[in-house]
């Protein structure tokens, strides 16, 4: 419906941290530091995915993003649909995300059975991508959380972004 690539993984929301043992096969360091301190948030981290998590979800890369949000309604909706829910943008791929039940239904007209309006999107920036599935961390996307923040936060635990390597 989106039109997106076939190779692209799908992430994953969350109700709350109790649900990472059903995704995540081994959580690295950095993937506890990250959890611990930018969750609930805009952080999308990226883990080893369990064995038995579909290719449709992980797109054969074996990881998963996973994404525990800030927004008290959603969790609640994510905990009463069994814990986690597959999220994307609610745009075409391509189009500005929807940021209002309005749009998204203007964007899929009688293909969607159901829209939750919870009001206008506040969020203006995309969350943060980043992959912790070891503990040298990479940023995939820099979103609402700032790799300056991100490296704050791994430097505490005595870890580092990809990209502070060199130093």
């Amino acid at each position: 419906m989106k039109g997106r690539e076939d190779d692209k993984p799908i992430l994953l929301l969350i109700s709350s941290l109790r649900q990472l043992p059903r995704l995540i096969k081994v959580r690295s360091k950095a993937f506890e530091v990250l959890a611990q301190d930018l969750w609930p948030g805009p952080l999308t981290i990226i883990g080893l995915a369990v064995d038995s998590m579909p290719e449709e979800i992980t797109a054969g890369t074996g990881t998963v993003g996973v994404r525990l949000p800030l927004d008290e309604q959603v969790r609640r909706v994510v905990d009463i649909c069994g814990g986690v829910l597959t999220a994307t943008s609610a745009n075409p791929s391509g189009a500005d995300p929807g940021e209002s039940a309005k749009q998204v239904r203007d964007y899929f007209a009688g293909r969607v059975d159901l829209i939750i309006d919870g009001g206008p999107v506040e969020a203006t920036q995309p969350s943060t991508v980043v992959d912790a599935s070891s503990d040298v961390v990479k940023i995939i996307r820099e979103g609402a959380v700032s790799s300056v923040a991100i490296g704050a936060v791994l430097g505490k635990a005595g870890l580092r972004l990809k990209s502070d390597e060199s130093k």
